[in-house]
């Protein structure tokens, strides 16, 4: 795969590509994001997901839109990670893996002490399995989150000298 890049999605129109995919993985989902207020989500985008402690990056691929990942705060050191997506035609060539990956070194430089997420154990068993695959460890519940198999991951950062 050529030409791909990674990039924080800042200008207008990088941010509309963000929520457009945003929008087509809802669709791929066998259940409603109402009880995340998913609605209140696009009609504030990027909301919680702007700068300075949120992200949205977004990977295209020969200038085309192929994947995305967000970032926002839950609490003042703890971040979730939401929406990761890599449209069809565009997986098994690792942006998946490649935006993961920058938006935990993301994190890590904004001063998260740890990072969150949730996914659907069977339905999203390839994300499931990069989460786990870059450190990723299964926790308990921090939302109550009403789908079937629901399950959380958090990811800790190691304590650097000299920061509290």
């Amino acid at each position: 795969m050529s030409e791909v890049s990674l990039a924080t999605a800042t200008s207008p129109q990088d941010i509309e590509a963000v929520k457009e995919l945003v929008v087509e993985y809802a669709k791929t989902l066998p259940f409603d994001l109402g009880y995340q207020d998913f609605d209140g989500e696009l009609a504030s985008f990027p909301g919680k997901y702007a700068p300075p402690k949120g992200c949205l990056l977004l990977a295209r691929v020969q200038g085309e839109a192929a994947g995305s990942v967000a970032l926002r705060p839950l609490e003042d050191n703890i971040g979730e990670v939401k929406r990761l997506y890599v449209r069809p035609g565009f997986r098994g060539y690792g942006l998946g893996r490649r935006l993961v990956g920058d938006i935990v070194a993301f994190a890590r430089a904004a001063g998260y002490a740890s990072l969150r997420l949730d996914t659907i154990r069977g339905l999203m068993a390839e994300a499931e399995k990069l989460y786990q695959s870059v450190g990723f460890r299964e926790c308990a519940a921090y939302y109550e989150n009403p789908i079937e198999g629901a399950v959380y991951y958090e990811l800790n950062f190691p304590q650097e000298p000299g920061r509290d």
